[in-house]
């Protein structure tokens, strides 16, 4: 064996081996030669290894330790001077200016309760069955619709559930469904071949489709947030803000998934 140079890695117990809790750069010298071989760059086991930090590795341990300082400071500095311009706003305010700001953002939450309002009188807020010929009249009557044209199967039951929970947490939006089978003239229409397909409706046009579950990563084990992001991207739905019954987007409530069919179909031909 020859002198070199590689990467060595030693634990906590003094065991040497290739996957340890440390990581070291180390030389060690052969009595039968001394030449350098930087090439033997692999886990190995030296006899007697000079367990030492490579100047090079601590150079750069020291410079990598101050570029993350200086941009830790950049932003510590940055969020203060936000923070110092909110306050210095708020200190120029007069009392006839913060009662203005009272007035108008009690405006907009009674605003705000009338659309909601609105919404529900017109179905927002749940997930039902409508005939063929009360699609066209839902359409026009919500700004936005998201429909699921389905059958009895299970890809279509599926995207029900996931329907169902995005219709409490999009209020904004009404969630419908019609079945496929019973309303030819509509699927004919719409050009709905593959069930399920989801028909995304903004102001009584059809802005896109989410066909089957190819966009949904091609299995039926997607869970509701695939489902809301790939809606969004038609902006028929809000992700946050107004509407949105969940903008914190909190994982154990909207992050849910449906288990992976026995027959792992993902869509079904009409």
């Amino acid at each position: 064996m020859n002198e070199g140079w590689g990467i060595w890695e030693k634990n906590t117990n003094g065991q040497n081996h290739t996957f340890g809790s440390a990581v070291w750069l180390v030389t060690w010298r052969c009595p039968r030669s001394k030449q350098h071989h930087p090439s033997s760059l692999r886990a190995f086991s030296p006899p007697f290894p000079d367990l030492r930090l490579h100047p090079r590795a601590a150079a750069m341990d020291g410079v990598v330790s101050q570029i993350l300082e200086k941009q830790v400071l950049s932003v510590a500095k940055a969020v203060e001077d936000k923070l110092d311009e909110q306050i210095a706003a708020l200190e120029r305010l007069d009392p006839d200016d913060i009662e203005a700001l009272r007035e108008r953002r009690m405006l907009q939450m009674r605003r705000a309760a009338e659309r909601r309002a609105k919404w529900r009188a017109l179905g927002h807020g749940e997930y039902a069955e409508v005939p063929e010929k009360e699609f066209f009249s839902a359409a026009k009557a919500s700004e936005r619709l998201v429909c699921h044209f389905y059958r009895d199967n299970w890809p279509c039951k599926v995207m029900d559930k996931h329907m169902s929970i995005l219709a409490k947490q999009h209020v904004e939006t009404r969630f419908i469904k019609v079945h496929a089978e019973k309303s030819p003239f509509l699927t004919e229409k719409l050009r709905i071949i593959v069930l399920p397909t989801l028909a995304l409706v903004k102001n009584a046009k059809v802005e896109d489709y989410v066909v089957g579950f190819d966009q949904l990563g091609g299995k039926d084990d997607f869970s509701t947030d695939d489902l809301e992001e790939r809606i969004a991207k038609a902006q028929v739905i809000f992700l946050d803000g107004e509407g949105s019954a969940n903008p914190s987007k909190q994982a154990a409530t909207s992050k849910r998934s449906v288990r992976q069919s026995d027959t792992g179909n993902s869509s079904d031909s009409e």
